[in-house]
C-alpha cells in the first residue's frame, strides 16, 4: 500500500509542479505588458513585485512538492523532508484558493473556475497523500 501512496503522490505532485513551474517561470520572466497580452488582467492594478512574488512561490512551491518528497524516500536520514513537501503543496493550494478569490471579485470566474479548480484538486490530493506519508 505504501508503494502504491507513493507513486501517486509522485505522479500528482509531477502533475503539480509542472503545472506551477511553467506558470511562476512565466509570470517571473514576462514584462507587464505581456502578462497582460496572455489574458492575466488581474496584472494591470498589481504591482510587478507582487506579481514577481507569486511568481517565486509557484516555483518555490512547484519544486518542493516534488523534491522533498524524493529527498524523504531516497537520502537517508531526511525523514523531516516530506514535512517541507507538505508545505509546498499546501502553499500552492493556498494560491489557488487566493486565485479563485481573486476571479471572482474580477467577475472573471466564468473564464477561469475550471482552470483554478483543475490546479486546487491536485493540490490537495498531493498535500493528503504527503500528511498521510509523514504520520503512516
Amino acid at each position: 500500500m505504501d508503494i502504491f501512496i507513493a507513486v501517486i503522490g509522485f505522479a500528482v505532485s509531477a502533475f503539480l509542479g509542472f503545472g506551477f513551474f511553467k506558470a511562476g517561470k512565466f509570470k517571473l520572466t514576462a514584462s507587464r505588458e505581456t502578462l497582460l497580452g496572455a489574458g492575466f488582467g488581474w496584472v494591470e492594478k498589481t504591482s510587478m513585485g507582487a506579481v514577481r512574488t507569486l511568481a517565486l512561490l509557484e516555483v518555490l512551491g512547484a519544486i518542493g512538492g516534488v523534491l522533498a518528497p524524493a529527498a524523504f524516500y531516497l537520502l537517508p536520514g531526511f525523514e523531516w523532508a516530506i514535512w517541507f513537501g507538505v508545505a509546498a503543496t499546501a502553499g500552492l493550494a493556498l494560491v489557488m484558493v487566493a486565485a479563485i478569490i481573486l476571479h471572482q471579485v474580477r467577475g472573471e470566474s466564468k473564464y477561469t473556475l475550471k482552470m483554478n479548480l483543475g490546479l486546487l484538486l491536485p493540490a490537495l490530493v498531493a498535500t493528503g497523500l504527503w500528511i498521510y506519508v509523514a504520520i503512516a
